[in-house]
């Protein structure tokens, strides 16, 4: 019987150095908090409003409890796509513009980093 060895080849170290950075930017948080329907359309509707809104108001039309809005709110402020400010009695939440496009334009220059168009035998754009 012949075993097989378990250290990586050349290609796989090198693919995994070059990709070092990829697993750090792939939350599972983050796609987990924006991965769910409504969690998106409350994002969606958050960041369309361009300025703060209470749960109340993103519950108004949503079509759920406002128990659940709050919920799947607290998801989304778990991953730091959105910030809630508790002002009295209500709590007004916002969209971490800044921080939800720097992580996206992270992960953009790491996969073309690791992955450049025509790699792998992906096509290249034209």
């Amino acid at each position: 019987m012949v075993q097989a060895s378990k250290s990586p080849g050349p290609a796989a170290e090198s693919s995994s150095r070059c990709c070092a950075g990829l697993e750090d930017l792939l939350s599972p948080r983050l796609f987990k908090a924006l991965s769910d329907p409504r969690r998106l359309q409350l994002f969606v509707r958050l960041a369309g409003e361009g300025c703060a809104c209470t749960v109340g108001q993103l519950a108004d039309g949503s079509g759920v409890d406002l128990s659940v809005v709050s919920r799947h709110l607290a998801v989304l402020r778990e991953a730091g796509v959105i910030s809630c400010e508790k002002r009295g009695k209500e709590v007004w939440c916002t969209v971490q513009t800044g921080e939800v496009a720097g992580i996206l334009r992270d992960l953009a220059d790491a996969l073309d980093a690791c992955c450049p168009p025509g790699a792998a035998g992906e096509p290249a754009a034209h």
